[in-house]
């Protein structure tokens, strides 16, 4: 499947650099409070450690104390500086996330319309299935039974999925994104509890991160913050919470097309002669293996659709409810007294209590497939028309009951009028498929989000469009979800049996989605206290409540969602955990920046033309791989670039904040580090040349205004000073002028880069202000170096890594990281793959890593 994309132009930005007076400044030359600034810009990479820019300003040499008021009185015409190395996000339109633009009353109609294909599938098919799986529980003696159920399905509705979900829950999304992994991620951006310690403080610079300002409760927001950032037992907590939420969605991924398709094609049961049992699982095998044959296809060509086709099924639950109401018995309008549902359980007891697995299925945790909405545009359409149409729709059932009670077993079918059969189990079918393909989209964007949150092994995902950028496909995924659902339908042969498994997923996330929500109120929300306790104890209980029904049903199927969930959180947990280790390993590895200036300009190697990308996960110092490539190595490149891509806890990074470059060493070492930032929606589409045409692009432009911005300084300076000074008191190491000032920031510190200029005096000296930076020889020099380096072509330097337990580790450590971690990571897609790079071009050095 090709993944290409349309290419935008990165649109202008300011972004702040450091002056070398310890200060920052936008780069169209305004100056901006030191408070503003990133610290990640003045970061020690001998250390790895972050230092503020006071403290950096304080630690300079002589040299610059003299002339850090000639710094801060310098011109601010700076040039513009180019800093787009970005190769997927300018190839998908949407890549910046949600517009900040208020959308008119028709635009939010609109966008209402579309949601109806996308978020409400699920719960708009729950008719076929739900008064068959409660009745199937509680026979049915009088009215109460049915009033009594009504009533109960009614206030589910009214409390969970309108009061919880489209008022409250919807509001805690992140920038526009919703679901488990999107609340954790809006947590990590509050308080560090991302077990990965690579978070900088620069990363809060980003647009996208928008922090709350403080309010009154914030002492009570600090305390929840430490008690989160200190404890790693919270932490744990927290992510296991976070884990399980996204694997009873999965599971849902699982159950959902099973329970669709099945109760969509069992309408043909009892209409059809000789259509028995067999022949319904038969078909209903069928539609789920066209279903899932699709997929690779993505819905771009077909989801314009799905909103057509879910209007008319909720316009045809509407009328059909309407007119079943008006012929049968218009008096189930009594259910909306709350007095039926104790009547209720007092007539039938434990009975009552089991059916109200059945009532779960009329709710559905709508939170994950907020996509490319906004919320109130769900809201909207949740209001005025699924909320109505699904309380008329039940309340019909409800009247067809009354005088039809024996009826149940088939109650949506039996209750429409003859000649609307064939009509509406058409639309239930296409409604059916819809609804799976909602969650199996739902399922897809999960395991994304897992994968770049670093809680899922590396697999093959497709981005099916073009234009849109959440289509996604993931191969692996999908067949094995189509073996599961073809199992599901295959053993338990009906749609009550399915229904005691699909209850417990959907309980499970709503659990989850009310703890992190309650964990948002407190520490982001900083809302009354009184409302927060509120929010727990009534949707906490109720669903409380609800969970103990459905975990009645374990013996009865409940078992399978509880499987399917237990495997795929060991599989989540256990990456993450192993992802964590080698990184703390790494960490303890990485090689001292003394090191290699000890080694000089050569590196103790040769230096043959060519650009060497070496690939790790450290945000700061110099990964030990580099030291294995030194040693393993004849000869080295000419021109050392250290990629580290990061996954930021927001859902999108913006095309001019992405990446943050850093020199490493002097000029002649030809050394740099490069940190690529993607959001957790962030599409990824890395072609290595046009890659890497954007690399030496940049670069060069880098290379001039580093040039010109050093010159316009030193002219500054020369201009202000007594005609007896000479020009050799300027300092002129090109150190001192934070060597190649980076496209995004520039962190070398004055007291190292004296340092280092004295240290190998043989480092080129950068010429004198009347001087042009065309006129420049160090500067056509490197040019020129880089171009040659670039015409000998590229080389990607990876590890191909082997973690290990220490030997004095415990044995379930062993057994976790020797065993089962090394088995995901044997089995789990390698980064080349990723980078989509010829293996001519990739050179692997083994690595062990000792965690």
């Amino acid at each position: 499947m090709d993944d290409g994309g349309i290419q935008e132009e990165p649109p202008s930005a300011r972004f702040l650099t450091p002056t070398r007076s310890g200060g920052t400044r936008w780069v169209d030359g305004s100056e901006v409070d030191s408070s503003e600034s990133a610290a990640f810009s003045l970061g020690d990479e001998r250390s790895g450690e972050t230092v503020s820019a006071e403290g950096s300003a304080a630690a300079t040499g002589p040299a610059s104390r003299v002339s850090s008021g000639t710094f801060r009185r310098r011109l601010g015409k700076r040039p513009r500086r180019v800093d787009s190395l970005d190769v997927e996000a300018m190839s998908v339109r949407g890549a910046h996330g949600h517009s900040s633009k208020e959308l008119t009353m028709l635009s939010t109609i609109a966008m209402a319309f579309q949601t109806l294909g996308v978020v409400y599938g699920d719960m708009g098919t729950s008719p076929l299935y739900v008064f068959s799986d409660v009745f199937s529980k509680v026979p049915i003696k009088s009215e109460v039974e049915i009033l009594g159920a009504l009533s109960l399905v009614m206030y589910t509705i009214a409390l969970i999925p309108f009061a919880k979900y489209v008022f409250i829950v919807l509001k805690a999304n992140d920038n526009g994104e919703g679901g488990t992994f999107a609340l954790y991620s809006l947590i990590c951006r509050y308080a560090k509890v991302s077990l990965l310690p690579n978070q900088q403080r620069v990363d809060e610079d980003i647009s996208s991160f928008r922090l709350r300002l403080p309010t009154p409760e914030l002492e009570r927001a600090m305390f929840v913050k430490d008690c989160l950032e200190k404890k790693p037992l919270f932490k744990n907590i927290l992510l296991f919470l976070v884990l399980m939420g996204t694997s009873m969605v999965i599971g849902d991924g699982i159950l959902t097309p099973s329970m669709s398709v099945m109760s969509a094609v069992s309408g043909l049961q009892g209409r059809v002669p000789g259509f028995d049992a067999d022949a319904v699982v038969l078909v209903s095998i069928i539609v789920l293996l066209l279903l899932f044959s699709v997929q690779r296809f993505g819905t771009g060509k077909v989801g314009f659709m799905f909103a057509p086709i879910l209007g008319l099924w909720f316009i045809n639950l509407g009328s059909v409810g309407i007119y079943n109401i008006v012929k049968y018995d218009i008096s189930v309008v009594r259910a909306l007294n709350p007095a039926y549902i104790y009547l209720f359980f007092q007539t039938n007891g434990m009975k009552a209590w089991s059916a109200l697995g059945g009532c779960v299925l009329c709710i559905t945790a709508m939170f994950a497939d907020l996509g490319h909405f906004s919320v109130k545009s769900i809201q909207v359409a949740f209001t005025a028309v699924v909320f109505p149409c699904l309380l008329i729709a039940y309340m019909g059932q409800a009247a067809f009951l009354m005088k039809n009670p024996l009826a149940v077993e088939r109650i949506f079918y039996d209750s429409l009028p003859g000649v609307l059969f064939w009509p509406v189990f058409v639309i239930a079918t296409l409604a059916a498929m819809i609804a799976s393909q909602a969650m199996i989209s739902a399922t897809f964007s999960c395991i994304k989000q897992a994968m770049a949150l670093g809680c899922f092994p590396r697999i093959k995902i497709i981005h099916t469009s073009k234009k849109i950028m959440g289509q996604i496909y993931i191969p692996v995924m999908n067949w094995f979800l189509m073996v599961m659902c073809i199992i599901i339908v295959a053993t338990f042969r009906s749609t009550n049996d399915i229904a005691n498994a699909y209850g417990i997923a959907e309980v499970g996330v709503m659990m989850v989605s009310t703890i992190l929500v309650t964990l948002v109120m407190l520490l982001i929300w900083q809302t009354n206290l009184f409302l927060v306790l509120c929010f727990p104890i009534l949707f906490g209980a109720v669903e409380f409540v609800y969970l103990t029904a459905v975990l009645s049903k374990i013996q009865e199927g409940g078992w399978l969602p509880l499987a399917f969930s237990s495997l795929f959180l060991c599989i989540m947990y256990t990456w993450n955990y192993g992802s964590v280790l080698k990184y703390q390993s790494e960490m303890r590895g990485k090689i001292s920046l003394d090191f290699i200036l000890d080694l000089g300009a050569t590196l103790g190697t040769v230096r043959v033309p060519g650009i060497g990308l070496v690939y790790n996960e450290l945000v700061q110092g110099i990964p030990s791989i580099f030291g294995q490539l030194l040693v393993t190595l004849p000869a080295m490149h000419s021109t050392i670039v250290f990629v580290c891509i990061k996954y930021i806890p927001v859902p999108y990074v913006p095309l001019e904040e992405r990446f943050l470059f850093r020199r490493v060493g002097q000029k002649d070492y030809h050394m740099f580090r490069c940190v690529a930032r993607y959001g957790y929606k962030d599409v990824r589409k890395e072609d290595h040349g046009f890659f890497e045409q954007l690399l030496v692009e940049s670069l060069e432009k880098f290379l001039r205004r580093e040039a010109q911005e050093i010159a316009l300084e030193t002219s500054t300076m020369e201009a202000e000073r007594d005609d007896i000074s000479v020009v050799s008191e300027v300092p002129q190491s090109p150190a001192c002028g934070g060597d190649l000032q980076t496209p995004l920031l520039s962190d070398q510190r004055s007291v190292d880069d004296n340092r280092m200029g004295t240290r190998d005096d043989s480092a080129p000296v950068l010429p004198s202000s009347s001087m042009s930076a065309e006129e420049d020889p160090v500067l056509e020099y490197e040019l020129e170096a880089l171009r040659e380096a670039m015409a000998s072509g590229f080389t990607y330097l990876l590890a191909h890594g082997d973690v290990r337990a220490r030997k004095d580790s415990f044995f379930t450590k062993k057994f976790i990281i020797n065993y089962f971690y090394a088995f995901l990571r044997r089995n789990c897609r390698a980064g080349t793959a990723t980078l989509k790079v010829p293996h001519s071009n990739i050179m692997r050095v083994g690595m062990t890593y000792m965690v």
